[in-house]
């Protein structure tokens, strides 16, 4: 089993990065395989709707959104990563989800998935409202805590002393775990995903 990480904080070893450490940990001592990315400081460019993807089958900008959306086919489980600095996550992280999302949805269908927030002081549960519907929309198992899923800190080494949101990653890292072998213990008895139905319509006809 396999899971993907994200970290879109511009700091590669900050807050963010160390609520993701204590997940990650917590994966692997549950013999789950990590990967994480970093999206760094670069721009990452907006969705811009031009639908290219239907015929290509991935997004036509070429960059790390693509080459994502082509390892996600082959993971399990997904946690996005951001800092809040103004009650929102990090703007590259929401245009690289919507890339991801809109040009290749089938790469995370059923596929369970969390959201995590570092902040100062708050709108981290604005921030989550936010990302978890990209996975509500998506037929993702949303991955649960004991608690909202951010940590405090302006560093990693304060984030180290948010005791009770290092047990929230914690606790995120063992339901995932679970999660993950729930979903493959059904797949081993032969329990296959629902075949889902949805109908289109804009809410303004001609």
């Amino acid at each position: 089993m396999k899971v993907l990480t994200v970290n879109s904080s511009p700091h590669k070893n900050g807050t963010t990065a160390a609520a993701l450490d204590e997940i990650e940990r917590t994966l692997q001592e549950n013999d789950v395989e990590v990967k994480r990315l970093w999206l760094g400081t670069h721009a990452i460019q907006d969705c811009v709707a031009c639908h290219k993807c239907d015929q290509l089958g991935h997004c036509v900008f070429n960059d790390v959104v693509v080459d994502f959306t082509k390892a996600a086919h082959d993971a399990d489980g997904f946690v996005f990563a951001s800092p809040v600095y103004y009650a929102h996550p990090m703007g590259n992280l929401l245009s690289f989800i919507d890339r991801a999302f809109y040009s290749d949805s089938s790469a995370f269908r059923f596929k369970p998935a969390a959201s995590i927030f570092a902040a100062r002081r708050s709108g981290q549960t604005a921030s989550m409202d936010v990302v978890n519907k990209y996975f509500t929309i998506t037929s993702m198992p949303v991955v649960s805590s004991t608690y909202w899923n951010g940590i405090f800190g302006r560093n990693s080494e304060e984030a180290q002393q948010d005791v009770e949101g290092m047990s929230v990653m914690h606790n995120i890292g063992l339901n995932m775990a679970w999660l993950l072998q729930c979903i493959q213990a059904g797949k081993d008895a032969g329990i296959n995903y629902p075949k889902d139905q949805f109908a289109h319509m804009n809410f303004i006809r001609p």
